[in-house]
């Protein structure tokens, strides 16, 4: 059978982010000041392409995140990175007292962190996708890390990052076991998706419990300015 694992824009689209899902015909995607990932089904035949386009624009970018299908030949693909899914297997969750919630408030000193870091797509309303917790030293933001992906039964653990003046302390660790921690408690399953190159992180989350499931690529391709697949 189908693991929602194997689609997760998609599960998360047409599941528990189903109220974020922005429509035309079967393809979804997220507001574009929420996360860049659209969503195909798993068969995208010439008319949902037609829909991509349709949905996004001429000339627009669209992110296929665990890209199961090439786009049609007319349409240039702007980058395309190799990535790794990774799903809990006996993580160490557990909350942490340094730890504090993030919201609307804290989204410019988020985005901040972001642009310092890196850590992958963290728009202005990206913090409504889920929890996300960050540590502050001297009231300064330094570390963070949050849920984005919501496929059923799992959520995806996303924007872990720390400030460079900060890092070997050990706080990206503690905020994805205190992040898991709260996904635990709903009765879902913690996962996370990351660039099979950063291989230090990737080496972080396995020796965290986390284990190899597959490895999916994320296409970042431009819509033709001629809307025709």
């Amino acid at each position: 059978m189908a693991s929602p694992l194997d689609n997760p824009t998609w599960a998360s689209l047409t599941g528990p982010h189903a109220h974020f899902a922005e429509r035309r015909g079967r393809v979804l995607r997220y507001p574009e000041d929420v996360t860049p990932f659209l969503a195909l089904p798993d068969d995208p035949d010439e008319q949902d392409w037609l829909d991509v386009a349709g949905l996004a624009g001429p000339g627009a970018t669209v992110v296929i995140a665990a890209a199961t299908t090439r786009p049609p030949s007319r349409w240039e693909v702007l980058d395309e990175i190799s990535g790794v899914q990774l799903v809990d297997d006996g993580i160490a969750a557990a909350p942490d007292p340094e730890a504090v919630r993030l919201g609307p408030a804290d989204v410019p000193e988020m985005l901040d962190l972001v642009e310092r870091t890196r850590p992958g797509p963290f728009l202005k309303r990206t913090v409504e996708l889920g929890t996300y917790l960050g540590i502050r030293r001297g009231g300064a933001l330094v570390a963070m890390a949050g849920e984005r992906l919501h496929p059923p039964g799992y959520t995806e653990i996303s924007a872990v990052c720390t400030d460079p003046a900060y890092r070997g302390q050990g706080l990206a660790t503690r905020l994805v076991l205190a992040v898991a921690a709260g996904i635990r408690e709903r009765g879902e399953t913690p996962m996370m998706h990351a660039a099979a190159a950063n291989t230090s992180a990737v080496g972080l989350y396995l020796s965290l419990g986390f284990v190899l499931r597959y490895r999916p690529d994320f296409v970042a391709v431009r819509v033709p300015l001629a809307v025709a697949a």
